[in-house]
């Protein structure tokens, strides 16, 4: 069992650092297992949150970040959020355009193959 403390200010619309970081500080002393304050904009914020903290910081990636710059900062575990969700509503959404606007199928050349996607459901050794 782990658990996880989240600061939501930045989710808020309550951009205080100051704030975001002392409400981490409070659920690391009663004992939480790793901080999360999701929302952090900028690889500079995530790591003055991890430089004020001595549990792991658990972040959501955003554009720009990369698993490198967030290790550097400090960050312990990365969430992806709502991302992979929203790539591919993005690319049902670029296919459905395509067909409905020029009529194409285009989007098919870049499909993965039936029993590619097949054996990710396969039982392992099978």
């Amino acid at each position: 069992f782990v658990f996880t403390a989240r600061a939501e200010n930045f989710l808020w619309g309550r951009p205080d650092i100051d704030d975001t970081i002392k409400r981490l500080q409070a659920f690391e002393k009663a004992g939480a297992d790793v901080l999360y304050a999701p929302g952090l904009g900028d690889i500079e914020t995530v790591r003055t949150v991890c430089s004020a903290l001595t549990k792991p910081v658990n972040v959501m990636v955003r554009p720009g970040f990369t698993i490198a710059d967030l290790a550097l900062a400090g960050v312990k575990r990365i969430s992806l959020g709502p991302w992979l969700t929203n790539f591919a509503f993005g690319m049902l959404e670029t296919a459905a355009r395509e067909i409905q606007q020029d009529g194409t199928f285009g989007f098919t050349r870049t499909a993965m193959p039936f029993g590619k996607l097949q054996a990710l459901f396969a039982e392992p050794n099978a």
